[in-house]
């Protein structure tokens, strides 16, 4: 099989595995959801719902964030990550940014805000309550007395409330030095009857998340039920009258962006019923209620949740799945159904860029790693193109003798490869091996935030976005921006010449409309990818590099290979 061969199957099992298998994946391997009702005594019954509506709050008028915090009593968050307040009116944690990550590369660029008070613009918050029957309870506009003044790792805070009926409530909460908290929620009972109290969490936000949900990459509800991950339902999937319900024995739920999640994490060991709803007036809510606990005069009663908020960072997210037992933690991030192959690639690149200090040599690093394993099949691959150059020839003789008799003529060729001991495949091998580590690649890419905003040299500030320097507007010379389709940057460009030059060592085609094709192929892939991530690009680049180098030595032992074999 020659190399236009070669390039056209490597194109078609490409889009295959970027397509295909995701279509086929969503459509005939689906997660199974969870039911939004349950069975009770034979009958069916709706699961309960938490004392709280995601925009019960919601003000007429959107505010600005600063006077909206100013006017609650507050306790200061301080952690090496994360930075905020709690609001003491609701017990809510709805003030945080997250110190190490900034909205941008701009210098002066704000940290990113991921919570915000309700009444402010894209209010985000989390909430931890009880429900219950037959006593007062602390709500949306119950002030709290706090025990300290701020809330730090290794300096835990304690909300406290009593509701004037004999039953005083504490939030005991603490944070790490990550981005994990956790809420100790106890009952004490001085009444004189027992009474019957469910506690809750729950994370509310007041819109959907400004990252766009695709088949690459799930964004919004997601969580893990009765140890299965779930990222079936979208925001859509919400509605005013039909919540997306479940029952599950530990696990957690939350929403997802693109690089930050909010998650409310139960006890691992306690039964849950849990929900993603939407509010009358828009909004969005994920929440859990665990089973009734009776609590008796003089006695009180406990429970233990946690809050995620922050960063999908695989380590943290490994960290806390390890250390804290909480289920498939790490499925936050969406890997996909190749997640066996890619998590590899992703760890093999994070010790490369903590060994080398820089993602981009870290990326050329890996290629470099990746071609030498390739090595003895890339001989093998020059091995096979040289036979079956040997057999052109023959090939063309039994095309001609054989021209109007198609099953004879395959018949005869096969009959050739098994007498010139070649295989037409053995060429293809190189380039299907590369099809998953450049997929892995891109979905590394794409979704870590490890790899956000990582510089390479000179112009590449960010490997995760697309090389912004283009010769169309004369490098930023010209005062405009060129539209996507058209802003190639450096890389591509480079990507195009290289694999021009690569092209150009192969033999050339012996049909004309091969040769063709490709002569026109690396300028089509320039432009197809110039809106990748550079360090895609970079990839791509130094591979084609290898890939000559390797050529010209393997030319230069093999020099029959560089010039067409006669037909005939």
């Amino acid at each position: 099989m020659n190399d236009s061969k070669n390039m056209i199957l490597a194109i078609v099992l490409s889009a295959l595995v970027l397509i295909g298998w995701s279509f086929i994946s969503e459509r005939y391997f689906p997660t199974a959801n969870e039911p939004s009702t349950k069975i009770v005594d034979g009958k069916q019954v709706a699961l309960p719902k938490p004392q709280a509506d995601p925009a019960a709050d919601a003000p007429a008028r959107v505010r600005d964030r600063r006077e909206v915090i100013a006017e609650t009593p507050r306790i200061p968050i301080q952690t090496p990550r994360l930075q905020g307040s709690i609001n003491l009116r609701g017990a809510r944690i709805d003030d945080l940014v997250l110190t190490t990550h900034r909205e941008s590369l701009t210098r002066g660029s704000p940290p990113i805000r991921l919570l915000s008070p309700g009444g402010a613009a894209d209010a985000y918050f989390a909430s931890f309550g009880w429900t219950g029957q037959g006593l007062a309870l602390p709500g949306p506009d119950t002030v709290w007395t706090a025990s300290g003044t701020r809330l730090a790792p290794g300096s835990p805070v304690t909300l406290s409330w009593n509701n004037g009926q004999g039953q005083r409530f504490h939030i005991k909460l603490a944070v790490d030095d990550g981005y994990m908290f956790t809420a100790e929620q106890k009952v004490s009972n001085t009444g004189a009857g027992a009474v019957a109290v469910r506690p809750y969490s729950l994370v509310s936000r007041s819109a959907a998340s400004p990252d766009p949900d695709s088949w690459t990459m799930h964004v919004g509800p997601v969580g893990v039920f009765n140890e299965a991950a779930n990222y079936d339902w979208g925001y859509d999937d919400i509605g005013t009258e039909a919540d997306q319900s479940f029952a599950s024995k530990g696990g957690w739920l939350g929403f997802s962006d693109k690089y930050w999640l909010t998650a409310i994490i139960p006890d691992q060991g306690s039964n849950v019923e849990g929900a993603f709803r939407k509010g009358a007036r828009g909004g969005f809510q994920a929440d859990f209620t665990t089973p009734p606990a009776i609590v008796a005069p003089g006695t009180a009663s406990g429970y233990q949740s946690r809050l995620f908020a922050g960063a999908k960072e695989v380590g943290l997210l490994e960290r806390y799945q390890d250390q804290l037992g909480i289920a498939k933690f790490d499925k936050a991030i969406d890997w996909g159904w190749f997640e066996w192959f890619m998590k590899p690639i992703f760890s093999l690149l994070r010790w490369l860029f903590a060994t080398l200090g820089n993602f981009g040599v870290a990326i050329i690093a890996l290629t470099f790693i990746v071609r030498a394993l390739m090595f003895p099949i890339a001989q093998k691959q020059f091995k096979s193109m040289a036979g079956m150059r040997v057999v052109q020839p023959k090939m063309k003789a039994l095309q001609e003798r054989y021209k109007d008799d198609k099953p004879k003529l395959q018949q005869e060729m096969l009959k050739l490869y098994q007498e010139e001991k070649v295989n037409p495949l053995a060429g293809c091998l190189p380039i299907l091996l590369q099809i998953p580590i450049f997929y892995a690649l891109y979905k590394v890419l794409l979704l870590s935030v490890e790899m956000r905003h990582q510089p390479f040299v000179g112009w590449i500030r960010d490997l995760s976005a697309p090389d912004p320097l283009t010769p169309v507007n004369l490098f930023g010379y010209l005062p405009f921006t060129p539209p996507a389709f058209l802003a190639i940057g450096i890389l591509p460009i480079l990507l195009g010449i290289t694999m021009w030059l690569q092209f150009r060592l192969n033999p050339a085609p012996m049909d004309p409309i091969q040769k063709q094709v490709f002569g026109l192929m690396p300028w089509v892939l320039m432009f197809v990818m110039a809106p990748f991530a550079a360090g895609l690009q970079l990839y791509w680049v130094t591979n084609n590099i290898l890939t000559i180098a390797q050529q010209k030595w393997l030319y230069s032992r093999h020099p029959g290979l560089k010039e067409p074999v006669p037909a005939g």
